[in-house]
């Protein structure tokens, strides 16, 4: 982020405007929103500018700016569309102490302005760093078809009640109040007038503080494989709500992010063969905060595939402490469509098995025999550790030298790689390739391009489809 948003308090101070043609006036326009004290500098205005003079909004020198101009000043928009001015415009203005900006011009810019959408005092600001002004404008048309215009006097009718309303403690119960005021109550009241609305107000407030607290409740919430996009809806509305957030090691930031910025946010982290929080731990965790909170504990993938998902149930029950459970999408479905495969075929397999390379005893027994067989496909979690095991177990019951697998580290994320190899290779590829990441093996399946491919005896190792 080259830019960091930030809304600067203008009242009371000094904007000022070099140049008071018809550039001057686009900036002009979102100033006079705010309440600021504007100074235009510039020869030949805009009639805009004049009439703006005239009924006293702003205040007008049909000169161009001199040395002193830009004491006191907040800001500076450089808006003469002449290089020269402009450039002395910013030294007067830097001299002064002012932020400046020269109107499209964004590297010799301290800031710049974003696309607003005005619902007083509600304000969004959407910037793209000044790569894509149009996208900026697109998002903003949006946001203002789909937010009401009475938004605003909501928003002022409730910015007046809030000393009130601070009687309420701090946490879920104000956060409650505020939740059936904004996109319950407040609007089907407003209809009859600000009065009802305010009314409103006062009947949410008695109701609760009348209620008594509201008890815990634990969600157990599947991320999916790490793109932000892959979650559900409801999982990041309920995310979006929490205010504890218990992760694993493996949800990745872009995530996190999700969370509101007040929640308590908690790692417990496992790491394979490495220091980790316990599970009774992460179980003592969860009904700590699960008694008076809102939480939601984050899991890589499905919950209930290999996420430990009965002890930490388990452990909810005992204490008497609801909870939930939220799926998501698995990391096998994920890394089967990074490949661009499916985990079944007509004509080839009509059973799927999922394995975990990795328990409290090491690699779990399977059914050898049946996953030896020619067309048997299968997703490993966790497996890394076990390929020559893995190999060694199914060559011995039967399995062909030349059996696809493919390995997938990282599945559906920016820095996905993709490990296409045969079984007789496995553990000499995954050793080459070295994964950090979460990796998936897939035995029976291989990439789709390579899958086109097959028989071409080259076709042994591909890092990256």
């Amino acid at each position: 982020m080259r830019h960091f948003p930030v809304f600067l308090n203008l009242r009371g101070r000094r904007a000022v405007v070099s140049g008071a043609g018809e550039c001057a006036v686009a900036k002009l326009r979102l100033l006079l929103k705010t309440e600021a004290a504007i100074s235009v500098y510039g020869t030949d205005p805009s009639a805009q500018v004049l009439q703006w003079a005239r009924e006293g909004r702003l205040a007008h020198f049909d000169r161009q700016m001199q040395a002193g101009d830009a004491d006191d000043a907040a800001m500076l928009y450089a808006a003469n569309e002449d290089e020269a001015l402009d450039d002395a415009a910013v030294a007067i203005g830097k001299a002064a102490g002012a932020l400046t900006n020269i109107v499209d011009n964004l590297d010799d810019s301290q800031f710049i302005t974003p696309a607003i959408v005005d619902r007083d005092p509600v304000t969004i600001a959407i910037g793209t760093e000044g790569a894509a002004p149009i996208l900026a404008r697109k998002i903003k048309a949006e946001l203002e078809e789909r937010l009401p215009s009475s938004l605003g006097l909501l928003a002022r009718i409730g910015q007046a009640f809030r000393p009130r309303a601070d009687v309420l403690p701090m946490g879920g119960k104000r956060r409650n109040f505020w939740t059936r005021f904004y996109f319950e109550r407040g609007p089907e009241a407003l209809k009859d007038g600000d009065g009802a609305a305010e009314l409103a107000l006062e009947e949410l407030l008695a109701e609760e503080l009348a209620a008594r607290p509201a008890p815990g409740h634990v969600w157990l919430v599947g991320t999916g494989p790490g793109d932000p996009e892959l979650l559900t809806l409801k999982a990041r509305r309920l995310l979006h709500e929490a205010e504890v957030v218990i992760h694993d090691r493996l949800v990745p930031a872009p995530i996190l992010e999700l969370a509101r910025r007040e929640a308590t946010v908690i790692e417990v982290g496992k790491i394979p063969y490495g220091p980790s929080w316990s599970q009774d731990d992460i179980n003592d965790l969860l009904v700590e905060h699960g008694r008076g909170s809102n939480v939601v504990r984050l899991k890589s993938g499905d919950p209930g595939i290999f996420g430990r998902l009965d002890e930490e149930m388990d452990a909810l029950d005992a204490a008497g402490i609801a909870f939930d459970i939220v799926p998501g999408i698995t990391s096998s479905a994920a890394a089967a469509a990074s490949i661009k495969t499916s985990l079944t075929k007509r004509g080839r397999n009509s059973s799927f098995r999922i394995l975990t390379g990795h328990d409290v005893k090491g690699f779990a027994e399977q059914d050898w025999r049946d996953l030896a067989k020619p067309g048997a496909v299968a997703a490993i979690y966790m497996g890394v550790k076990a390929a020559t095991f893995l190999r060694g177990r199914l060559m011995i019951h039967g399995a062909a030298e030349d059996a696809p697998v493919t390995a997938i580290e990282n599945a559906s994320r920016p820095d996905q790689r993709v490990i296409a190899t045969t079984l007789i290779d496995l553990p000499d590829a995954l050793e080459a390739a070295a994964p950090a990441g979460p990796v998936m093996l897939f035995l029976g399946l291989s990439p789709r391009a390579a899958a086109a491919m097959a028989g071409e005896p080259e076709l042994k190792l591909q890092e990256a489809l």
